[in-house]
């Protein structure tokens, strides 16, 4: 009878090790993830379940306003930017809304509406003087350079992460 439990145990072991690896290493959670550059390394996420949408704001850094991009994660993946708001025509700013898009002024704020800009990711440089770039989800408003290092280059996608590599960044949800 101890022959069989052995047995038994020597193949339960096994099977467990590869379980507990597989749980760490292969990517499960869906995030919407910082990556240092192109490297694929992370830096800092937020987990993303039923909200897919965000915003980034950011304080222009010619007429020092406050500019307010929003995106949502769609089927694919992909990064659709739907609006746009900021309160002064300055360089780098649109004069109008594109084919298929509405433009309106609301209290001194120009808003752009459905756009349906789309990419596989968003490269940014943190801002290091002006620009606070903050990215608001579900309501709440992060400063980005409490976990990024104001003038780093950044890639913002979604992306699913293992147990390891949720490690090595930060949540920003939960700090």
């Amino acid at each position: 009878m101890k022959k069989k439990h052995r047995k038994g145990i020597i193949f339960l072991v096994p099977l467990i090790i590869l379980f507990i690896t597989i749980l760490v290493f292969i990517p499960f959670k869906q995030v919407l993830v910082f990556e240092y550059e192109n490297t694929k390394e992370v830096l800092a996420y937020i987990p993303l379940k039923k909200e897919q949408a965000f915003k980034i704001k950011y304080t222009h850094s010619i007429h020092l306003s406050d500019v307010l991009e929003s995106y949502k994660i769609i089927k694919n993946g992909n990064i659709q930017q739907y609006e746009l708001m900021f309160e002064d025509f300055a360089i780098g700013m649109p004069s109008n809304a594109s084919e298929g898009e509405t433009f309106e002024e609301i209290d001194g704020k120009y808003y752009i509406r459905n756009m349906k800009q789309t990419f596989p990711y968003i490269d940014l440089r943190t801002g290091q003087v002006r620009a606070n770039h903050r990215v608001i989800f579900q309501s709440n408003e992060y400063s980005l350079s409490d976990y990024i290092e104001p003038g780093t280059w950044v890639r913002i996608k979604m992306r699913k992460l293992s147990v390891i590599q949720q490690l090595k960044g930060v949540n920003i949800i939960e700090s």
